[in-house]
């Protein structure tokens, strides 16, 4: 029985922190249009009637739109986050209120529809048409649930809405005022804040305050106790990043009136709904027992706007209120945190063994997760940031020794980070990227290295495949690499550059494959960004710089540029002498990578020099479309 509940808790803490993984990463978001509702509606503080024309279209759209994406890409990576906004669309279109609750339904669904559909797709497209199909399949789906959400989900989240507004109104009517608070604050957890405070309390309100000149209605659900008590324990008694968030998230809620920068906090822990419904509770029955109100609504819902709203005489009873509020919160919410903190501290205890287990491997050059045994190993994924350059290069060189050897029956390939297939058994990844790695693929064993093409992953394979037979059928041998025509063109080998720096150098290359119509001008940045976070120097002087993932929509074509600067350019510790830019699409650049893996393991150093100092673009583009 105490299993089956310990699973209970642990499923509902998933699923909230789930659900606060949409919220926090767009918490500057919040910060701002509450700043600017703070500030410029008719009761802030500075009230700016054309400004305050920013505040419906934030919430409505911006908000939504940013929770929806964020919840497809936690799903499924970028192309998740695409899909997911594209749903929320819909859900926004189709009711007039904010859809936060909406978006943190459909960014999830088109976060699983689209990776579904890639999965049961991967194998079945034609080379040459895998940016068409993608584009097309996220357009397609996206569209389709974009009018699911119009035409279904909205109705029912807005039904859902109407049947808390409904709940409410008979409580209040009953004279039970504070059990309001058993459904307003579970209520503005799921962000329907506003539908209950505007649909229901507000015209009471307006309504009570003509006959008594003020009106508790107005401070059932502005009241920032709850929501205070709850950051006031994460910061004395909880761990990790929500300890050290807290303290501004209090700022932000207490005296901006932002509300929601406290819902993730609760939704990390589900149990904690318990306290601030105590505090909601409490905080009433005080306004009711002193007569307490406002004169109209408090918005936002921040203690400056509270008193300004308090009418003479009444500052007593609404502060009591607050503070009793959050006073009960906070004790409950003590209980609640401090009873898991020793769990959440073996969980931050689990993650810094394993970092420093990553870290201590990582010093010698590899680090492995969990182990495949040689005998079934068949899918080995090189993953790198954008899937083009580094990992195709070090996929290339791990295939060609495989074959070498006769192990036929493995496929080796390469992808980028959000797109590893699911049937990948040996992931290997650069250490920056470990933790990303891991998320995108936790069935698979990983190797984190330092460098895609020094390293000693073939060695460790090997170990474990002596002793396998190599004279099976292949599961799946690799294709026949061919240069196609145009990736890279005589014109595009450049020799005898002068020194500059690697900035310089890779700005260089961005440029002439921007003239060379292979991208468009921003994947430059994405270049000189790509090196910024990981060095494209791949031993044997020679840099493969490429764009990272954020700019590879901005690839026209496949194409590749070859520049030699023969006394070098510096790439901290290294020098290369070979600046190999490249845009990758629709793989037609992985033979002259597998190329360059081949030089860089056949070539001796006199021929290398020979590379490095020839005057002849003849011989490096001989070298690089060979086979």
């Amino acid at each position: 029985m105490s299993e089956n509940k310990s699973g209970v808790q642990e499923a509902m803490q998933k699923f909230g922190r789930f659900l606060s993984a949409m919220v926090m990463p767009n918490i500057g978001a919040f910060i701002a249009w509450g700043f600017i509702t703070a500030l410029f509606i008719p009761a802030g503080w500075l009230p700016n009637e054309s400004l305050a024309e920013l505040v419906g279209p934030m919430a409505k759209w911006l908000l939504p739109l940013l929770i929806g994406f964020t919840g497809g890409e936690v799903v499924y990576g970028h192309r998740g986050g695409v899909v997911g906004a594209i749903a929320t669309s819909g859900i926004i279109v189709g009711t007039d209120i904010p859809m936060f609750m909406g978006a943190m339904i459909m960014g999830p669904i088109g976060g699983v529809v689209i990776k579904k559909f890639d999965e049961a797709a991967q194998d079945s497209i034609p080379g040459g048409f895998e940016m068409l199909v993608n584009n097309f399949s996220a357009g397609i789906l996206g569209g389709a649930l974009a009018v699911l959400a119009y035409e279904i989900v909205g109705p029912l989240v807005l039904g859902l809405t109407e049947v808390l507004r409904s709940a409410v109104a008979v409580i209040v009517n009953a004279g039970m005022l504070p059990l309001a608070s058993v459904i307003i604050e579970p209520a503005k957890i799921l962000f329907l804040n506003n539908a209950i405070n505007h649909g229901i309390f507000t015209p009471l309100g307006m309504q009570q305050v003509q006959e008594l000149g003020k009106s508790m209605f107005f401070l059932l659900e502005p009241n920032p106790g709850p929501g205070l008590g709850v950051l006031l324990a994460y910061t004395l008694f909880g761990s990790g990043s929500a300890k050290a968030s807290a303290p501004g998230a209090i700022i932000i809620h207490f005296f901006g009136g932002i509300h929601e920068i406290y819902f993730p906090y609760v939704l990390m822990k589900p149990t904690l709904i318990l306290a601030v419904i105590a505090g909601g509770v409490s905080g009433v029955a005080v306004l009711s027992m002193f007569d307490g109100g406002l004169i109209a609504p408090a918005a936002p819902g921040s203690f400056i706007a509270v008193m300004a709203m308090t009418p003479p005489g009444g500052y007593f009873a609404n502060i009591a209120a607050i503070v009793v509020a959050a006073g009960v919160s906070f004790a409950v919410s003590s209980i609640f945190i401090k009873a898991t903190a020793k769990a959440d501290e073996e969980d931050s205890l689990a993650e810094a063994q394993a970092n420093m287990k990553a870290m201590k491997a990582a010093s010698k050059g590899v680090e492995t997760e969990k182990q495949v045994e040689g005998k079934d190993i068949k899918f080995i994924v090189y993953a790198c940031d954008a899937g083009m350059g580094s990992s195709a290069l070090g996929a290339a060189a791990l295939r060609k020794k495989l074959h070498k050897d006769g192990y036929n029956n493995i496929t080796v390939k390469n992808f980028a980070i959000g797109s590893i297939p699911k049937d990948a058994q040996i992931v290997v990844s650069h250490e920056k990227l470990a933790q990303r790695a891991i998320d995108d693929s936790p069935q698979a064993e990983h190797i984190f290295v330092q460098d895609f093409t020094r390293n000693n992953v073939y060695d460790m394979i090997s170990a474990r495949l002596k002793g396998v037979t190599t004279t099976e059928a292949p599961a799946e041998a690799a294709p026949e690499e061919k240069v196609k025509e145009g990736v890279l063109l005589m014109e595009n080998v450049v020799v005898g550059c002068k020194s500059v720096s690697k900035e310089e150098a890779i700005q260089a290359a961005g440029e002439r494959l921007f003239k060379s119509g292979y991208v468009e001008k921003p994947y430059i940045e994405g270049m000189l960004a790509r090196e910024r976070d990981i060095s494209t120097y791949i031993g044997k002087g020679i840099s493969i710089p490429h764009g990272e993932n954020a700019v590879k929509q901005y690839v026209k074509k496949s194409g590749i540029v070859v520049m030699q600067y023969p006394q070098g350019v510096q790439f901290g510790d290294n020098v290369a002498h070979l600046i190999v830019g490249i845009a990758g699409k629709d793989n037609d650049h992985l033979a002259i990578l597998a190329n360059i893996a081949m030089t860089m393991d056949e070539c001796s150093d006199e021929e290398l020099n020979n590379l490095y100092t020839t005057k002849d673009p003849k011989v490096l583009y001989d070298m690089f479309t060979k086979g």
